[in-house]
């Protein structure tokens, strides 16, 4: 599964040159609209994503627009959901589908990593699985466990996904395209605390191939590494270290599978320090990935250890409790002064 297969400058579809201000939310639904407008092998279902729009409201009015051939509901059974989406893409289809809610999706674990995830490669090639998952991840929004999840980690250690998160609308607008073209299966990880987060979206060219890292802000003393709904954690605290005379580079890596370690090398080797933030447990994460590829190929321009900034190793808890398990700019700055303090 070569990952230049995925990797496209310009969708085939893009014709417009103008940019837009609206929600991430939103951007998905633009997004989900033009791949389905240039491509009637385009499906998309999931529960209650017809009439209702879904719970986050990121598939409304496409009903409307495409009809209930193309978009439909599904009963409640992840398993059902992904297993046919499956069969639909053996028939020369491109699904993308909807998993209500991240702790939803563990139903469904058995159809995604023994079966979707394998059949390019027990096929020999034959096969090809153009299958989107969309999941809104994470916490943040008054919610409960199974409402709350980040569950990266287990699918990031899958071989035959490849797993994208936007952090920013721009980005949720291209991928999403970006993903649905991509002839194998990709997790499509929306951070939903951050569905109405406003930016600017610009309709004629993607910023940057699927599985590209970017760098967010300039930096010289600390490496600042995050993702999805951490990203605007981590600009707020480096615009608040900015303050405090601290320099801090932040990395919004986009693609938690494949990885883009060359960017992250790049900085890291110019500011000798690393810090990687998210939401999810740091016990055997995605953090623990790639503090391990820095301590093995910078490690003689580290002037500190890696460090880690996540959620606690317990159940996402009651609402009432959550900011204190989310980390944000406060355990951010704190994790960066131990760091300089080497």
């Amino acid at each position: 599964m070569g990952s230049e297969m995925c990797i496209r400058d310009r969708p085939r579809w893009v014709t417009m040159s103008n940019y837009k201000e609206m929600p991430i939310a939103k951007a998905l639904n633009a997004g989900l609209s033009q791949a389905m407008s240039a491509n009637d092998k385009v499906l998309m279902f999931g529960e209650d994503v017809a009439e209702l729009g879904g719970v986050f409201r990121v598939t409304e009015g496409l009903l409307d627009k495409f009809g209930d051939k193309r978009i439909f509901n599904t009963p409640i059974a992840e398993s059902g959901i992904v297993g046919t989406a499956i069969g639909l893409a053996m028939r020369g289809y491109r699904p993308v589908v909807e998993i209500q809610f991240d702790g939803f999706v563990f139903p469904a674990f058995n159809q995604i990593t023994t079966q979707l995830a394998r059949l390019t490669y027990r096929s020999e090639g034959f096969l090809e699985m153009p299958v989107v998952i969309r999941i809104p991840y994470g916490g943040g929004i008054g919610a409960v466990e199974h409402h709350s999840e980040s569950p990266e980690a287990y699918f990031a250690h899958t071989p035959g996904l490849r797993i994208v998160t936007p952090s920013n609308p721009n980005d949720a607008y291209w991928m999403m395209q970006q993903a649905i073209e991509c002839p194998d299966p990709v997790i499509m990880l929306e951070p939903k605390r951050r569905y109405w987060q406003k930016g600017p979206v610009n309709l004629d060219t993607p910023p940057l191939p699927l599985h590209s890292a970017r760098l967010m802000r300039e930096g010289t003393q600390v490496t600042l590494i995050a993702y999805g709904p951490m990203v605007t954690a981590a600009l707020q605290a480096a615009e608040i270290g900015a303050e405090e005379g601290v320099s801090i580079e932040v990395i919004d890596i986009r693609s938690l599978s494949p990885i883009d370690y060359p960017t992250i090398m790049a900085s890291v080797k110019k500011t000798s320090r690393a810090v990687i933030v998210h939401e999810a447990p740091t016990n055997v994460s995605i953090s623990s990935e790639i503090a391990a590829r820095i301590s093995n190929e910078a490690f003689y321009n580290l002037e500190a250890p890696v460090i880690r900034v996540g959620g606690f190793d317990t159940p996402y808890p009651p609402a009432k409790l959550e900011e204190i398990y989310l980390p944000d700019a406060d355990r951010i700055l704190e994790a960066i002064d131990r760091s300089l303090a080497y």
